[in-house]
């Protein structure tokens, strides 16, 4: 039996998180031994945490907190801040460098710590290289094999790149828009490759559309659209409250799954467009899949993605895709077929596709037939595991 060390070092519950508990659920566990270091014990909505869901899983649960940057690091960002505002470019990289050596390499040792202390056979990464630049300069300390399990579109700098190609052992790329990201930042080709993220079709909404809309408000006879994800700037969930006060049929209801720092800016544009009796904030669910059944049709407006595991839960529960033709998401929602790709990324544009699905019943429940079927043969949950199970065999070998 190999013992893995799980390395996550996000703040808030994702579709990452969602997929690695699918994974460990499902993965040979016979033949791999898991424990997990996260930096925040982050919570699943006002209920569970990541740490009791880990624990159920039988994962031990290592929090360690991150290295608290030094004074003379800090007063040296703020001296100098004045005189980078005409470049960028130099500002990012001044910066970064201040973060490499006041947090990054001394959290890279007590990770190396960890690491050593528990005996690891492999460290495992579970966010994308520049948030996990610690962890690879862990691995290396120790001459350890480690793989990169890149969830989003990255644009590495050139000491991430360099540190990918030089000691990272595999990156698992959840979607061929990922993969192209690392290879435009300079990462070599030999050292990624593609397992798309799975579902499983078995999944079921443990409540009914009816319970859902009641639960909301909706009228009888009213339209539902909606959206699921972290309430985030990269989600651009603005844009989707623009594109819905925007649509001339006043008998739609909206509602917005999901929490996180843009909340009260949402609420408030809300309340500016005159449409807030008619937007809907549930706060997190840890049962998104009911609310997203409950749904007429799923609307993504994210700027960028790796493979949104909530798509495939809109597409399984058989409901047509508008979203922005971004990374990731082209690679699941097929143009026509399964729902709209919205090619120019503004409101209006936005507002025009809803309006259009919305328009033809007909079209609409082709589409979400599509997606079921789509999702059901091309991505479940079997290939997922599979494909991650073998990168680890590859490199444990």
């Amino acid at each position: 039996m190999k013992k893995i060390l799980i390395l996550d070092t996000g703040k808030e519950w994702g579709g990452g998180t969602n997929s690695l508990i699918e994974l460990l659920k499902r993965i040979d566990r016979g033949r791999f031994m898991f424990s997990a270091l996260f930096y925040t014990n982050y919570k699943m909505g006002s209920g569970s945490n990541i740490k009791a869901e880990l624990e159920k899983l039988g994962v031990e649960f290592i929090l360690l907190e991150r290295s608290e940057k030094r004074f003379y690091f800090k007063a040296a960002k703020e001296a100098i801040r004045p005189f980078l505002v005409l470049s960028p470019q130099l500002k990012k990289r001044f910066i970064f460098n201040l973060d490499y050596k006041s947090r990054i390499i001394p959290d890279s040792e007590r990770i190396a710590k960890v690491l050593s202390h528990g005996g690891f056979d492999l460290l495992y990464m579970n966010n994308q290289p520049s948030s996990n630049l610690e962890g690879i300069l862990a691995a290396k300390l120790l001459k350890l094999p480690c793989i990169q399990h890149s969830r989003v579109e990255v644009k590495l700098n050139s000491v991430e790149a360099d540190a990918v190609n030089r000691w990272v052992s595999k990156v698992i790329c959840v979607s061929k828009g990922v993969e192209d990201s690392l290879l435009a930042s300079g990462v070599n080709q030999d050292r990624c490759t593609v397992v798309y993220n799975g579902i499983d079709s078995r999944v079921k909404a443990k409540r009914g559309p009816e319970e859902i809309r009641k639960e909301l408000g909706v009228r009888k006879g009213s339209l539902l659209i909606g959206t699921v994800g972290s309430l985030v700037k990269r989600k651009r969930i603005n844009l989707f409250i623009e594109a819905f006060a925007q649509l001339k049929r006043k008998d739609i209801f909206c509602a917005v799954v999901g929490e996180g720092p843009e909340m009260d800016n949402l609420k408030e544009s809300c309340v500016r467009l005159g449409i807030k009796d008619r937007v809907i904030f549930t706060g997190f669910s840890a049962d998104a899949i009911s609310y997203i059944n409950a749904f007429d049709l799923f609307v993504m407006p994210s700027e960028k993605e790796g493979l949104p595991r909530v798509i495939l839960e809109s597409m399984l529960m058989g409901k047509p895709v508008v979203a922005f033709d971004v990374v990731g998401t082209r690679e699941l929602a097929v143009n026509d077929s399964t729902g709209i790709l919205v090619k120019e990324e503004n409101a209006e544009a936005l507002a025009s596709a809803i309006e259009a699905a919305l328009g033809n019943t007909n079209k609409m429940r082709s589409m979400g037939e599509a997606g079921r079927k789509r999702v059901t043969e091309s991505f479940g949950i079997e290939r997922y595991i599979d494909g991650v199970s073998r990168v680890f065999e590859e490199v444990l070998s």
